[in-house]
């Protein structure tokens, strides 16, 4: 059985972590999560993406089994082959949601940082672990948890490892939601299934901006946005939208939800 699985159910593509029980991020599980980012990417028909895992536990972070005798230099190389895979992930023209229970230490908290909507469990517990190990995170984590929740949060965790409750995560806006541990699937589902019915093309453009002004500020995210907005208004949803929103601005009546095709 491979260690990540890949499943197509209408427009949601579901990756799931099955390398239960720590889900650690073997060679085995980056080739799976590789090829299935790779068919995600090649097919139009997905307009959502749901990452969870099997077990307790989403992830322990990296097979550290492996980094004993490997030569440091091998390791810098293989570092540097991941970031491309984890960017077109990060980049993914489609809303990415990740279902947290348990643990999600070290490399899984850093591959769940790379998703636009994060739903933990009351149980689960977020930690950088690498300083435990005399090394920095290696995915980029501490620069995201910095973007999203500041700069003192991500020094304190990154060189404490404290276990951090998903509590205290939601309220730093380093993660989305929290529920019940009982409603994480139905919870993530939910997600997904609304985002996938949404308007896909300007969830793309969302996510674009966002990464323009993380890689540029304010100013970057502003010069994409003339070019965008022709883009956009050429859609057939933007003119379902748009004529939907007018009809019932000059009748009076609030504005219904539409249905988007993603096109």
């Amino acid at each position: 059985m491979s260690a990540l699985t890949l499943s197509i159910s209408g427009a949601v593509a579901t990756l799931t972590l099955a390398n239960p029980p720590q889900n650690r991020l073997s060679a085995a599980l980056m080739t799976g999560f590789a090829d299935a980012v790779q068919q995600i990417h090649g097919n139009p028909d997905i307009r959502a993406v749901l990452v969870q895992a099997e077990g307790e536990n989403f992830s322990f972070g990296g097979d550290i089994t492996t980094w004993p005798d490997i030569d440091p230099a091998q390791m810098g190389a293989q570092i540097g082959q991941a970031f491309p895979l984890l960017d077109l992930f990060e980049q993914l023209p489609v809303p990415v949601v990740s279902a947290v229970r348990g643990n999600c230490f070290g490399g899984g908290f850093e591959l769940v940082l790379r998703t636009d909507i994060i739903i933990a469990d009351s149980t689960a517990h977020f930690c950088h672990t690498e300083q435990t190990l005399g090394i920095v995170t290696l995915i980029g984590g501490v620069q995201r948890v910095a973007e999203r929740a500041g700069r003192t949060r991500a020094m304190r965790w990154a060189l404490t490892s404290e276990r951090v409750p998903a509590m205290e995560m939601l309220e730093a806006g380093v993660i989305t939601e929290v529920v019940a541990p009982a409603d994480l699937v139905t919870r993530a589902n939910e997600w997904v299934e609304k985002l996938a019915r949404g308007a896909t093309r300007a969830h793309a453009g969302h996510k674009r901006l966002l990464r323009a002004w993380s890689d540029g500020g304010i100013a970057a995210a502003d010069k994409l946005l003339p070019a965008m907005t022709a883009e956009l208004f050429a859609t057939q949803d933007a003119r379902r939208g748009i004529k939907s929103g007018y009809d019932a601005l000059i009748q009076g009546r609030e504005r219904p939800a539409v249905d988007f095709s993603g096109s």
